[in-house]
């Protein structure tokens, strides 16, 4: 019997699990350890869910939010920011803190053009939307430069 019809006869969960296996072994996105993709929301990018996504306009657009129909009186305006702040609690500055580190982490690594993929911190491919296109050409890279 070959190895071919011999895979045939392995139970269905085995084939599900090993078919998976092959897919992430063989997948450009599972050979990178760490995928960064730096963009804005003027250019959508298609990323796996192993990637961090930075979205540089993050940050304006949360305080667009806290200040979205805010009163003309600057101490009304104020306390209704601050309460914003509190209802919104952790998690809202969990969001800030998030886009802001998103932003300095995008400026320590150089990035110029948006979208950016960047592989292992190391790699960048620019204006590719497509992150698993982007990860394959900088893998296809790397084979071919050791």
């Amino acid at each position: 019997m070959s190895s071919a019809s011999s895979f045939l006869f392995l139970p269905r969960v085995r084939r599900v699990l090993l078919a998976g296996l092959c897919g992430a072994l063989l997948c450009p996105v599972a050979w990178a350890n760490e995928i960064i993709v730096v963009t804005d929301s003027k250019h959508p990018v298609q990323a796996p869910a192993n990637a961090r996504v930075i979205t540089l306009d993050e940050a304006t657009r949360i305080e667009a939010e806290l200040s979205a129909n805010l009163p003309s009186d600057p101490g009304r305006g104020t306390a209704l920011v601050q309460q914003r702040l509190r209802d919104g609690g952790v998690a809202l500055q969990r969001r800030i803190a998030t886009a802001y580190q998103g932003v300095a982490d995008a400026w320590s690594l150089g990035i110029t053009t948006l979208p950016a993929v960047v592989v292992d911190r190391r790699y960048v491919i620019y204006g590719e939307p497509d992150v698993a296109r982007a990860v394959a050409r900088i893998e296809a890279y790397r084979k071919e430069t050791p």
